[in-house]
C-alpha cells in the first residue's frame, strides 16, 4: 500500500475534534484490547490529532508531527511500525523464516510456507481472515511489517499454499520514510 508513497500523495490536512479523537481511541482499543492501559500515552487527551487524507482513500492520523495510525477506506485502524516498536506486546504477532526477509522488505505479500516452515511462527489462537498482524523475522527483535491476513490462521496451517498475508506497511516504504 505504501511501497511508492510520497508527499505528493497527500491531499489535505485537518485537525479533528476532541469527540472524533475519543471515537478514534475507542475504535483502536476495540481492535487491540491490550492497548487499553496505554492508549492515553499513545493519544494524549490534550494533544491535537491531525487527519491527513491521501491518494487512494488512505487516512493517516498524526500526533506531534508523527504518524501513529492509518486506515484504508473505512477498514480497520492500523498502527504505524514505530508504534509497534514501542509497544510490541499489544499487537498480534506472526514470524517469517529467514528466507522471506528480503521479499518482505521489498513489499511482497507473505506466502504460507514462510509462516509454517521451521523458522516461521503463527499464533496459537485462531485469527480470522482480515485480522491485522505484525510481522517479525526469525532471529530479529523488531517487527519488519504490518499485514492483513488473507486467510485465517487455521487455513494457513492446513492449506500451506498461496498468499497468507497481504503486506500493508513495511520497513523502508514510503510511510516509514515520511516525516511531516
Amino acid at each position: 500500500m505504501f511501497k511508492k508513497f510520497t508527499k505528493e500523495d497527500i491531499h489535505s490536512r485537518s485537525n479533528i475534534k476532541s469527540s472524533a479523537q475519543r471515537g478514534l481511541k475507542s475504535n483502536f482499543v476495540g481492535q487491540f484490547e491490550d492497548l487499553e492501559p496505554i492508549i492515553d500515552t499513545i493519544i494524549p487527551k490534550k494533544s491535537q490529532v491531525i487527519l491527513i487524507k491521501c491518494e487512494d482513500r488512505i487516512q493517516l492520523y498524526s500526533i506531534d508531527n508523527e504518524v501513529v495510525l492509518f486506515q484504508h477506506f473505512d477498514s480497520n485502524l492500523m498502527p504505524h511500525l514505530r508504534l509497534v516498536h514501542q509497544y510490541p506486546e499489544c499487537f498480534p504477532r506472526v514470524q517469517v523464516d529467514r528466507g522471506a526477509i528480503k521479499f518482505v522488505l521489498s513489499g511482497a505479500n507473505i506466502m504460507c510456507p514462510g509462516l509454517t516452515s521451521a523458522g516461521g511462527q503463527l499464533p496459537e489462537e485462531n485469527l480470522d481472515e482480515g485480522s491485522i498482524v505484525t510481522v517479525y523475522a526469525e532471529g530479529k527483535e523488531h517487527a519488519l511489517a504490518i499485514g492483513k491476513l488473507i486467510m485465517s490462521v487455521d487455513d494457513i496451517k492446513s492449506k500451506n499454499k498461496g498468499h497468507g498475508i497481504e503486506l500493508v506497511h513495511f520497513l523502508g516504504d514510503g510511510l516509514w520514510n515520511m516525516r511531516e
